[in-house]
């Protein structure tokens, strides 16, 4: 069974999705795609999706609440991230960006050995579920724009603001 919960941020309601091995779901509570990743989730993990709580949601609202505070730079609560093998390689390179630091499609592609794939990567990380502890935030545009993210560009500024205020980088407003 996937057990949801809401938690409450500063950047509004985050829902929290967990089985057994760990967090499989984090998302904006007004995302469009939540139904879908609902459903998906249910597919692929052969389950269904009830409110509840879990012994994962204890360790990810502490971490959370870390990061928000500046107090965390990185994430350690399990993960569970069911996807495509292409997915988890993209995945994986996101867990690689620093804190405080982007990147842009171009880059992560090159990361991954193939900088023509760049469109293929910007799609991986729009199916990422797992929002701020899988930073597909820190991904933008090859003009440094901010590009795509399923909590909205509001959100994706505002992460990206606070990281770098609590990186000791300057936060170059250019960007924005």
């Amino acid at each position: 069974m996937i057990i949801t919960s809401k938690i409450d941020t500063p950047l509004g309601i985050l829902i929290a999705g967990a089985v057994e091995d760990g967090i499989c779901l984090l998302e904006f509570e007004d995302r469009k795609m939540l139904k879908a990743e609902y459903r998906f989730l249910e597919k692929y993990l052969q389950t269904t999706v009830e409110e509840g709580s879990s012994k994962h949601f204890r360790i990810l609202v502490s971490q959370l609440n870390e990061y928000f505070s500046g107090k965390r730079k990185e994430f350690s609560v399990p993960l569970v991230t069911p996807g495509t093998d292409f997915q988890q390689i993209v995945w994986q390179e996101l867990l690689k960006i620093p804190f405080g630091t982007t990147r842009t499609y171009l880059e992560q592609a090159e990361a991954l050995g193939n900088p023509l794939s760049t469109r293929a990567v910007a799609n991986a990380n729009g199916m990422n579920r797992i929002a701020i502890i899988i930073p597909c935030h820190r991904v933008i545009g090859s003009d440094g724009s901010l590009t795509g993210y399923g909590g909205g560009l509001t959100r994706k500024k505002w992460l990206l603001d606070h990281e770098k205020r609590y990186s000791g980088k300057a936060v170059d407003q250019s960007l924005f």
